[in-house]
């Protein structure tokens, strides 16, 4: 029976489905709460291809996964409406425009970033980028800690990450059994009203979707070798790289798999570990780099772990083996993105079908709510590492029994940088201004500060 002109609304062919993936990727501005509000008004409000219960239930899954959420909900999506191609689309989609435009940008900074001109620019960038996490704590905070049992979780998981150094898996490893627990046990502010919408009953756009997809259901043999396929992808590249041996590239490699395995929880939290690391493990950058790149990755479209790129271009750059500076940066950026981005596919495609069938499961709404709550205290901790460290020149870390803590020299403080800062906070959070136009009145501060004030 031909499908009715209702039906193929509401599930599009696969060409009318690449131009709306095409336009979420060029779109994607924002960092994670933008990324995913576009795409709800797209996919759900505009286009109606899926219902909101099912678009929540796959946010809710992507948040517990280690990675980009934005990103893999877009290959979520694509994988419903047209099976593992339709999910491959739309999460490379969601990233080629924003993987172009950093690839330029982390070349122009390696290469000219001590021109005074870019040097005033990420100058006023970077107490700006304070205000963008300042406000990512503040908005993920209103949304998640509704309840003092959560408000405790966040509190735990900053004083385990900022004070004692415990691994961030660990931190929401922990989280997420208590909230599983909790839920299981009928504690209402991890039950789904507590912290979320309410169920609804399912939808035209959900059983346009169900009507024969028999791949939204598991099967063993199909997603063996989906994994197979992906795993080969990933790791084969990585263990080249560690075998050849010269320059940074093997670090690169085994470091941002790691990274892809074990961060959980959003960008921003994700950025608190890989700015400690590539920092003080690795050595590839200093922390006001780490900061000029978060503030690039805050201006490009595309998922904000993008910041990975730009750190993985200036370790291949320095460290380049036997290529010049600008081919290992490209191929340190390269192979960053690559094995941050596969198991993203890995974990969608291979895990999506149980989800499915996990639909409406208390104990998985549970653990979201907990991890969330963990990570406004862990994205906290990233806005306080960063403050210390674009506000003051000199950073002390000592060590007292379990306690590790950071001591900034007072006399170091840079007073223009903690000017800038209020003012981009207060911009942004009294007067409701936009991240984009804070930010570049922020660097056009900065240009003004070292060229024309103190050159």
């Amino acid at each position: 029976m031909p499908s009715s002109p209702t039906d193929t609304h509401l599930h599009p062919d696969f060409r009318e489905a690449l131009r709306v993936w095409v336009r979420v990727g060029l779109l994607s501005f924002g960092g994670p709460a933008g990324q995913i509000a576009t795409m709800h008004r797209i996919v759900v409000e505009e286009k109606q291809w899926v219902s909101e219960t099912r678009f929540l239930h796959a946010l809710n899954f992507c948040m517990l996964l280690p990675g980009p959420e934005a990103q893999q909900l877009a290959t979520y999506i694509g994988w419903l409406l047209h099976r593992t191609w339709g999910g491959i689309v739309a999460g490379t989609l969601f990233i080629v425009p924003g993987f172009l435009v950093m690839m330029g940008l982390a070349a122009l900074y390696a290469g000219f970033h001590q021109v005074p001109l870019v040097d005033g620019l990420f100058y006023g960038i970077k107490p700006a980028v304070l205000a963008v996490v300042i406000e990512a704590v503040l908005r993920i905070g209103r949304r998640a800690l509704r309840s003092a049992e959560k408000v405790a979780i966040a509190v735990l998981a900053f004083l385990g990450i900022f004070l004692l150094d415990l691994p961030f898996p660990l931190i929401v490893l922990g989280a997420g059994l208590w909230g599983y627990m909790a839920a299981r046990a009928g504690r209402a502010a991890f039950l789904p009203g507590g912290n979320g919408a309410p169920g609804e009953a399912k939808g035209a756009a959900d059983r346009a979707i169900d009507e024969g997809a028999e791949h939204t259901l598991p099967d063993r043999r199909r997603i063996v070798l989906t994994a197979a396929v992906c795993l080969v992808l990933w790791l084969v590249p990585v263990a080249a790289s560690m075998a050849w041996g010269q320059g940074a590239f093997g670090a690169i490699g085994l470091f941002f798999s790691k990274m892809a395995v074990v961060t959980f929880g959003g960008a921003y939290a994700v950025l608190a570990y890989v700015a400690q690391q590539a920092v003080e493990v690795h050595g590839w950058l200093e922390p006001v780099e780490m900061l000029d790149g978060l503030g690039l990755a805050e201006t490009t479209p595309g998922p904000l772990i993008l910041v990975n790129q730009f750190v993985g271009f200036l370790a291949g750059f320095r460290n380049p083996g036997g290529f010049s500076p600008w081919m290992g940066g490209i191929l340190g950026a390269t192979l960053t993105v690559w094995v941050t981005f596969v198991p993203c596919f890995l974990w969608i495609l291979a895990g999506a079908p149980y989800v499915e069938v996990l639909r409406g499961y208390h104990g998985l709404s549970g653990a979201l709510a907990a991890i969330t709550a963990a990570v406004v205290g862990v994205i906290f901790n990233l806005g306080l590492w960063f403050a210390l460290h674009v506000l003051f020149g000199r950073v002390e870390e000592m060590r007292t029994g379990p306690l590790r803590l950071f001591v900034p020299e007072m006399a170091s403080l840079d007073p223009a940088a903690l000017v800038l800062a209020v003012m981009a906070a207060l911009a942004m959070l009294r007067l409701g201004v936009g991240m984009m136009p804070t930010l570049a009145a922020a660097g056009l501060s900065g240009i003004v500060w070292k060229l024309l004030l103190f050159p």
